[in-house]
């Protein structure tokens, strides 16, 4: 298979050297805004720097059009990308989101939906081995009726100032993965939230109108409660978790001998020698399942694991936050368009 994949930023090239070493991919076209990033990234893994018009079109050094993309680039071009390769009829890997609003989110799925095309989004956490036990556990009844989750996503460090006004908010584009993961591991639905969040932090957070902190009280459609909390400035590591309890039993996703986590009680577990640094080492695997999947799924052998509904349906309880905190009142997922 010639794969093409445009943006070689840091996921994008972890996402280049996965490929690159995958037994499926033949030729690697490598393509970003910058072209001496697209040439350092591709001297690194042995595949090919192009243009973004050449990828598409398959003119000069690309030799040919590829038989899928894989789009890693900045989220303002995500939309823009997804909608031309639907229309050149190129399945289509996406990172993580669709576009930072629900009007756009929209107009790139009609697009894909018009041409019949394939769009797989990139939330990772459904190809981590602890989620699909957790799923398994619950869709199997292990842990009898299901009455409470907690999910846990905190990062060590803030991301750049200048990342923040074009990340869409803590919402969007951190805690969107526990909705996500939220929704895949229970098999059901949000149907009403209550957000809150801090901008106590860091002095850039409130520059740029976002929270650095966030807590989300979320209830199910069965009747479950879930919360999900979201920081940036975890200095003992990067720690995500889920815990779902259950009449029968209880479980946790994201608990190892890495956690950055410390008992308060005498003997209990201190802190680990090496704690998660990010979400790269710490979902590593993950990253590299998805990748397999979407070339299966592109050479008919599965079926599309996470198409741009999914997503849309994760942006849209981020969203329902979002008008949670501002009104600071509780939020119907009726409320939000595009259900």
């Amino acid at each position: 298979m010639r794969i093409g994949l445009i943006g070689t930023g840091r996921i994008g090239t972890f996402h280049a050297e996965v490929l690159s070493r995958h037994p499926a991919v033949d030729a690697l076209l490598l393509a970003d805004a910058d072209p001496g990033r697209a040439a350092a990234a591709a001297g690194r893994t042995g595949a090919a720097a192009v243009s973004v018009d050449d990828l598409f079109t398959g003119a000069g050094e690309a030799r040919g059009v590829p038989d899928a993309v894989v789009i890693c680039s900045a989220t303002a071009a995500h939309a823009g990308l997804i909608a031309r390769a639907a229309r050149a009829g190129l399945p289509a890997f996406c990172e993580k989101p669709i576009a930072l609003d629900l009007p756009g989110t929209l107009a790139a799925l009609a697009e894909v939906e018009a041409a019949g095309s394939l769009l797989q989004l990139g939330f990772m956490r459904r190809f981590d081995a602890g989620y699909g036990e957790a799923r398994a556990a619950v869709r199997e009844g292990r842990l009898g009726r299901l009455h409470t989750v907690r999910a846990v996503t905190s990062d060590p460090v803030p991301p750049p100032a200048a990342y923040l006004p074009l990340s869409g908010g803590l919402y969007r584009d951190c805690l969107v993965h526990d909705f996500d993961i939220l929704r895949w591991v229970t098999g059901r639905e949000v149907s009403e939230v209550y957000a809150t969040g801090s901008d106590t932090g860091p002095a850039m957070f409130r520059e740029a109108g976002d929270v650095d902190t966030a807590a989300v009280l979320l209830n199910l459609d069965d009747g479950t409660l879930a919360t999900a909390t979201a920081t940036r400035c975890n200095g003992a590591g990067y720690d995500v978790r889920m815990e779902l309890a259950g009449e029968l039993d209880q479980i946790a996703v994201g608990l190892d001998d890495r956690t950055p986590l410390t008992s308060a009680e005498p003997g209990g577990p201190g802190a680990p020698a090496k704690p998660w640094p990010g979400f790269l080492e710490r979902f590593a695997p993950a990253y590299e399942a998805e990748l397999d999947a979407f070339l299966r799924v592109v050479r008919g052998e599965q079926a599309n694991p996470c198409d741009g509904r999914e997503a849309l349906h994760a942006l849209r309880i981020a969203e329902a936050c979002e008008v949670s905190r501002r009104e600071r009142r509780p939020v119907a997922l009726a409320e939000i368009p595009g259900g």
